[in-house]
């Protein structure tokens, strides 16, 4: 734990504001989506969608920071885009999520209509180092979650990208941490941004702002 410890630390009020957030201003999940959402997770055989708990926590960040053009890499079944599309349905906002293999991000698409969130989540298939040069426009808000030692390659490719105190979210930074020491060595050190680890379940998310 001590990689965690050496981070730079966020901003202590953007998680106190993102507690207040879900306390205050988070309705409850609709009976259908929470339904629905416990049916992704139980055909998840593969065990690529994020905890209910990390995925309550990609919601409350989208409403505490009041994002409004999110982007997702690795978007497995639509489980996490859901969680994030929720947010975005309260913000305004909008969420693309690019899922590499053409059978999940078509079950994605599927699950993210079942959601009622066909309008606010759009979902690409293909090869995220393809497809984010062709998005127009800026982030202010980018989940990672896809193969672990491309993390800092996208990393690279998004900051550029990102709006000031726009957040960059990585998953499994704490259990899959040996997969990714460039990433976790830039976030640490670059003066772009902010970053803190944070753990909703045991896989361990960093937060990252970009301040420059």
């Amino acid at each position: 734990m001590a990689l965690v410890i050496r981070l730079c630390v966020i901003v202590p009020t953007l998680l106190g504001a993102a507690a207040g957030a879900g306390a205050q201003r988070s309705p409850a999940v609709a009976p259908d989506v929470a339904r629905l959402l416990q049916q992704i997770k139980a055909s998840d055989t593969d065990l690529l969608a994020v905890s209910e708990e990390d995925g309550r926590f990609l919601r409350v960040m989208i409403l505490s920071s009041g994002a409004r053009r999110a982007l997702e890499i690795g978007g497995g079944n639509g489980y996490s885009a859901i969680w994030i599309g929720l947010g975005l349905r309260q913000t305004g906002g909008r969420l693309t999520s690019i899922e590499y293999d053409p059978a999940r991000a078509k079950a994605a698409a599927e699950n993210i209509r079942r959601a009622g969130l066909a309008d606010v989540v759009t979902v690409v298939a293909g090869d995220a180092f393809r497809e984010i040069p062709g998005l127009s426009g800026d982030f202010d808000f980018v989940f990672l979650d896809a193969w672990k030692r491309d993390y800092k390659r996208f990393f690279d490719i998004v900051l550029p990208r990102l709006t000031s105190r726009g957040l960059f979210l990585a998953h499994n930074v704490v259990n899959k941490r040996s997969e990714m020491p460039d990433f976790l060595e830039a976030v640490q050190n670059s003066d772009s941004v902010l970053t803190s680890i944070v753990t909703p379940s045991g896989e361990g998310i960093s937060v990252s702002v970009k301040i420059r």
